[in-house]
């Protein structure tokens, strides 16, 4: 097998490779030490060896071979057929997600066998080509994903074409006439695939349903609820089972609950909210000291688990916020009306009650289930424009730009006065909790948010910036500090025992490699970020940070590289604290109208009072990763609906001059934000036509070759909207006086210009 009269001399790399394949691929199930493997090869000296090694670790990134122990090898044979979920990606490299966990494995579209995004299927491993990944060929479709497509129609005498607006699908879906349930050419339409034929260039679908008009903005905002799959329509069954529960709430369940309907209680909620979720009440009990109560809508005493209403509510998992409308979690009989605490109606709720000394610490607290009547419903603005009145406001708020509008009430509302010092103790509390919070090491990360005032026929006629005040921040800080309450009643249990099973809301520390890019990015700005030291360091040294950009033109950026720096808040029973908010145990208890996981902690925490068991964990982690998933599919569509907005909004200004910030560069262009109205648009890379540029991913900048001008993450720029595609949500800009707009402020190493000697030389030495 090996040279071993002359120890391996003059074994060359190729001869050496076919030594150790033959070695293994003939004892396929023994693994071997590194000397063992020189021993039988006969490999004696130190060349020979060091060749070997390289070679075993060039067999181990082709996958051939395995590392099973440090410097102990076997032969890799990985099964041959698998089964699990097919992935369909729009540039053709897509993807088998193996059912036991393992890597993804390519599937080119040749070997796709037309199976659809999430199709379970089964798979054949292919040979491994040398310095090639792994590919896998679909032999079998085991079951189709219920997926759906959504597109305009295209209807011609005898058969029509949906042209969707999928990328993971190439070609238009072929539709049989008998298929297309009335559709007519410009109909935007739900299509589900029912065949594609091996040798057939286009699969054969038929319409779901017609959502109208392309271009009308109920049936585009369906279309974009349909194309993540979420509902856009109530099912009527379930909305007649939500008609039969009473409104009324009987003598003997007032009797059951604690009384509060004689304390002060008012809701603080948005202009255009209907489902009050929750409510403040305080009472002053004596010097300095308060009862201030939490109460959340009762939603688990009206729709209780496994019931029609609860199946579909769990199907949702949450509600769905578009720019100019809610798709709601539970039948708007329920979350409109019987659960939203409305002002002076007797209400069922699930209250965390709180005794707190004038520093907000609590002395002690009590979780009930209670009868409340709210005697005001306040919106932010009114708050807001009562605690500026009384400068009972942060400094910030001052300068912080409003919506402009006018603050509705409703007939027969009590005037702001008559709660005034409530109002103001509650905010000061709140102030106090809040930079607690920070203290301790919670991220800072309040950010704009852009809305749009829409018609009665949904066309945005102009923005306003959302910004977060202290009228904001005093609910917010009121329900943070009930859900880690509630948490901490289940999650913290005396030494040696095991807690009940609970669903958390989990937030992981970041990712240390993407704080150190993120360093790295902002030292281009001219700012220092620390990222060694424990959590509470970190939190602090962002922080800093958040407070250094604020004003800068460099602000959105650095705020938005920050944030994908930072890992996804999701739902789990495995409890490992949340890092943005700085707290050991933290749930989701507050709004259980509009989020599913609200509702199952509302249910656990009534059993296990009445002295339940713990429930199985494994049934509640499939639950919280249902839950996760939806909430960020419903982000998506929140995002694609603001999106198709905006275009909607720049079209009306086609050709104007905007000056805007870039927010992103990619290989294909750079990503501009217009700093009036937030609407980010691309320019194409193509269009830079004044240099050859390159990315620089390294840098985050686009710079040309030959004058190497530079574009930076950040910098300033003047643009013109150039198109504006509703179809694709396609929003391009055309840069205006490219030298204006090259940033200079950080300099940037220019790429060396190879003169022509030193091309020819190069040529020659080849």
């Amino acid at each position: 097998m090996g040279k071993k009269n002359n120890g391996g001399r003059g074994v060359k790399k190729p001869q050496m490779e076919r030594m150790l394949i033959e070695l293994f691929e003939n004892n396929p199930s023994t693994a071997y030490e590194l000397k063992t493997v020189y021993r039988l090869l006969g490999l004696s000296t130190h060349p020979s060896r060091m060749l070997c090694m390289d070679v075993l670790e060039e067999l181990c990134m082709d996958d051939c071979i395995k590392e099973t122990a440090r410097n102990v090898y076997q032969l890799n044979a990985p099964t041959t057929v698998m089964t699990g979920i097919f992935h369909r990606k729009a540039n053709g490299k897509n993807t088998f997600e193996p059912a036991d966990g393992g890597e993804p494995v390519l599937v080119a579209e040749r070997n796709s066998l037309h199976a659809m995004d999430g199709d379970e299927v089964k798979v054949t491993m292919l040979a491994r080509r040398r310095n090639h990944v792994r590919e896998a060929q679909v032999t079998e479709i085991l079951t189709r994903a219920d997926k759906t497509f959504v597109g305009t129609l295209q209807v011609n005498k005898t058969y029509a074409y949906l042209l969707t607006e999928d990328r993971t699908l190439a070609n238009d879906i072929f539709i049989p006439k008998a298929n297309l349930k009335k559709g007519r050419t410009g109909d935007k339409a739900v299509v589900k695939i029912v065949e594609w034929p091996e040798n057939a260039k286009n699969p054969i679908g038929k319409v779901v349903d017609i959502l109208g008009q392309t271009g009308e903005n109920t049936a585009e905002m369906h279309a974009i609820l349909a194309e993540y799959g979420l509902p856009y329509t109530y099912p009527e069954q379930v909305e007649k089972a939500a008609d039969r529960i009473p409104d009324t709430i009987t003598d003997e369940e007032v009797a059951a609950r604690t009384d509060m309907r004689g304390t002060t209680t008012f809701t603080i909620d948005p202009r255009d909210a209907k489902d009050f979720d929750d409510a403040i009440s305080i009472r002053r009990l004596k010097e300095n000291r308060w009862e201030v109560g939490v109460h959340i809508a009762d939603v688990s005493h009206y729709v209780t688990e496994g019931s029609i209403i609860d199946r579909e509510a769990l199907k949702r998992a949450t509600s769905v916020y578009l720019v100019d409308r809610t798709i709601p979690m539970l039948p708007e009989r329920l979350c409109n009306y019987i659960c939203s605490l409305r002002p002076d109606e007797d209400k069922l709720a699930y209250s965390v009650i709180f005794e707190m000394d004038a520093k907000a610490d609590v002395r002690s607290w009590k979780i009930a289930h209670t009868v409340i009547r709210s005697n005001r419903r306040f919106t932010y603005e009114e708050v807001q424009a009562f605690l500026e009145a009384r400068h009972e406001a942060s400094e910030e708020d001052y300068g912080a730009p409003g919506d402009g509008e006018a603050t509705p009430t409703y007939e027969g509302a009590r005037p702001t006065e008559d709660f005034a010092d409530e109002l103001i103790t509650l905010n000061r509390l709140a102030k106090v909790l809040r930079k607690r919070r920070f203290e301790n090491g919670a991220v800072d990360f309040d950010r704009c948010e852009v809305r749009f005032r829409i018609d009665e026929k949904g066309r945005p006629l102009s923005t306003y910036f959302k910004v977060a005040k202290d009228a904001n921040k005093l609910v917010e800080e009121f329900m943070l500090l009930a859900n880690r309450t509630v948490a901490e009643s289940i999650g913290k249990v005396a030494a040696g025992k095991k807690p009940k099973v609970l669903p958390y809301r989990i937030h992981d520390t970041p990712d240390p490699n993407k704080l150190m890019n993120l360093s790295e990015f902002v030292t281009k700005f001219g700012y220092r970020l620390k990222t060694g030291g424990n959590r509470a360091d970190v939190s602090k040294h962002l922080n800093q940070l958040l407070a250094q950009v604020k004003g800068r033109r460099e602000q959105n950026v650095i705020e938005m590289v920050t944030l994908r720096a930072m890992m996804k808040a999701k739902y789990s029973t495995c409890n490992i604290g949340h890092y943005g908010l700085a707290f050991d145990y933290y749930t989701h208890f507050t709004s259980p109208i509009r989020r599913y996981p609200d509702l199952l902690v509302h249910r656990l925490l009534t059993k296990y009072a009445q002295g339940g068991r713990t429930v199985s964990q494994t049934k509640y982690e499939t639950l919280c990763e249902h839950c996760s998933e939806m909430e960020q599919t419903a982000a998506l569509a929140e995002r694609a609906s603001i999106k198709y907005k905006q275009v909607e909004f720049m079209g009306g200004h086609l050709g104007e001059t905007f000056r805007g910030t870039i927010s992103g560069i990619t290989e294909f262009g750079l990503y501009v934000e217009v700093d009036e109205n937030k609407c980010e648009g691309m320019i194409p890379l193509r269009d830079l036509d004044d240099d050859y540029y390159e990315y620089d991913e390294r840098n985050y900048c686009l710079r040309g070759r030959r004058r190497h001008h530079c574009y930076n993450l950040g910098d300033s720029v003047e643009v013109q909207v150039a198109r504006a595609d509703l179809y694709s949500k396609q929003l391009d800009y055309k840069l205006v006086r490219p030298e204006a707009a090259v940033h200079t402020d950080t300099p940037r190493p220019a790429i060396p210009v190879k003169t022509a000697k030193e091309k020819k030389r190069k040529r020659k030495n080849r």
